[in-house]
């Protein structure tokens, strides 16, 4: 027992890694995962005390936990079984890929990387690029929610910058999720947005294993508080228009509420800018009538080199204005009464038959009555108005334009009007700025013409506009 054994230095070497990686993974590391964990969970304490909807548990779980929760639900264990029969093959193969979608989807928050850095980061960038407004917010609306109900902000997609502005702008309210797609999935840029919340989807998948796995996943988000948001368009519009709503992440969160559970309510969201970066990327894509477009975040990255550029050569300007305003906010429970009380003949029909609030015809009733106030609530800013004027009326004096902003200011919801009575001069001064140096219009003779080269950029933002000017 206490004779001297030779050994060769590569194997004792050996010996004593094995011994500090066990060492490490029994004692080192779960003190150090417990320190760390410790400090985060009081910085999240000490953030949720300024915040009007706190930082749920359900996000602060970790990501392997999560995963784990979502593959083993008895909804994706179904999908599971009906994957593998259908396609022929092993449940344990249909099961690995089911995972491999979990991985995909499932967020990994980090409060430290959403507040300490992307809440910075998305001031900076908004502010350098526009003049950020916030318009119009129904305070006594939002504060009368229920503090337990899921909130979900639901919000008309103009440019990727949405997900900038949204985010800087309900910095004091929550932590927002994001419904991201395929767009974003490149490292590093993914690491960052799934650290920061965000879920990616594919939305152009017609897999079932996979929209299972989804909508169970923003079903366990619901139920668990998440505050979300998300684009119903589905994808950014092409001519300016409000677009017709998708009905699959709505449906997943209708599924996802009990009648007598925690209940949803929904804050629609209207934005606007004099410049959408990518607009001529848009009406290009729309005049060929296909959506497969090259709109990438990429687009903002370029938009801000530019700017730094131009910041360097002090030719610094930026884009105008960018608006957020906050509908009236619509709370599930309560729509869905409405509904169940109503007189109507098909909803009547619908009571007949048995058909509960998770029919796709009640999601429907929802998206349409959420696009309305979305609608309602779009900012008017000065090169939207303008455009508009334009397009309707032609090539007129800076008198007409004067005289026009100030008869559609008086004409149009409150709500949306986002440009007080004694600046008129001023937004027009800056609405023709703004489309004269881009070449869109042009002086003929005293009257403001629009270039018919450009014409398509003119239609697209006076369209963000057109339907506030019909009601």
């Amino acid at each position: 027992m206490s004779q001297t054994i030779e050994l060769p230095i590569w194997f004792f070497v050996l010996i004593v890694v094995f011994a500090a990686i066990t060492f490490a993974s029994h004692f080192l590391f779960p003190s150090v995962r417990w320190f760390f964990r410790r400090r985060l969970e009081r910085a999240v304490a000490r953030l949720n005390r300024r915040l009007e909807r706190p930082i749920e548990p359900f996000r602060l779980a970790r990501r392997y936990d999560m995963i784990q929760r979502l593959i083993y639900d008895p909804a994706v264990g179904q999908a599971i079984a009906d994957h593998a029969a259908e396609e022929g093959i092993p449940e344990n193969v249909a099961f690995e890929k089911a995972k491999r979608y979990a991985r995909e989807i499932v967020p990994s928050f980090s409060a430290i990387a959403y507040f300490g850095f992307a809440i910075r980061a998305a001031r900076f960038v908004s502010n350098a690029i526009y003049r950020v407004r916030l318009g119009y917010v129904d305070e006594a609306a939002i504060a009368e929610i229920d503090s337990d109900a899921t909130v979900i902000f639901v919000m008309n997609h103009r440019s990727n910058m949405d997900y900038v502005l949204v985010t800087y702008l309900a910095a004091d309210r929550s932590a927002l999720s994001y419904a991201v797609g395929e767009w974003a999935q490149v490292w590093p840029l993914s690491r960052l947005i799934r650290a920061m919340g965000a879920y990616f989807i594919r939305r152009r998948s017609r897999n079932d294993l996979y929209r299972s796995v989804l909508a169970t996943y923003v079903r366990h988000a619901t139920k668990g508080g998440v505050t979300q948001a998300i684009f119903p368009e589905g994808g950014l519009s092409l001519n300016g228009y409000l677009a017709a709503p998708k009905l699959g992440l709505l449906k997943y969160m209708v599924d996802g509420t009990a009648p007598a559970g925690k209940d949803v309510v929904f804050v629609p969201v209207a934005l606007n800018y004099d410049r959408v970066l990518e607009d001529r990327i848009l009406t290009s894509a729309a005049r060929g009538g296909e959506r497969r477009f090259k709109a990438r975040i990429g687009i903002i990255m370029l938009r801000m080199l530019r700017q730094l550029w131009l910041w360097v050569t002090r030719r610094y300007y930026r884009f105008g204005t960018a608006a957020v305003s906050f509908g009236q906010p619509l709370s599930l429970t309560q729509f869905h009464n409405s509904i169940v009380h109503s007189t109507a003949p098909d909803v009547s029909n619908e009571k007949r038959q048995g058909i509960s609030r998770v029919s796709e015809q009640f999601t429907r009733r929802l998206a349409q009555e959420l696009m309305q106030r979305i609608g309602d609530a779009v900012p008017v800013l000065p090169v939207p108005l303008v455009a508009w004027i334009l397009m309707e009326h032609g090539a007129q004096s800076r008198k007409e334009l004067r005289t026009n902003i100030a008869q559609l200011a008086d004409s149009m919801p409150l709500s949306a009007i986002h440009m007080p009575e004694e600046t008129y001069d001023a937004v027009l001064d800056d609405a023709l700025w703004q489309l004269m140096r881009r070449g869109v219009v042009c002086d003929i003779d005293g009257h403001i013409t629009p270039v018919e080269k450009y014409i398509e950029l003119l239609v697209f933002y006076a369209n963000s506009v057109d339907h506030l000017h019909k009601k």
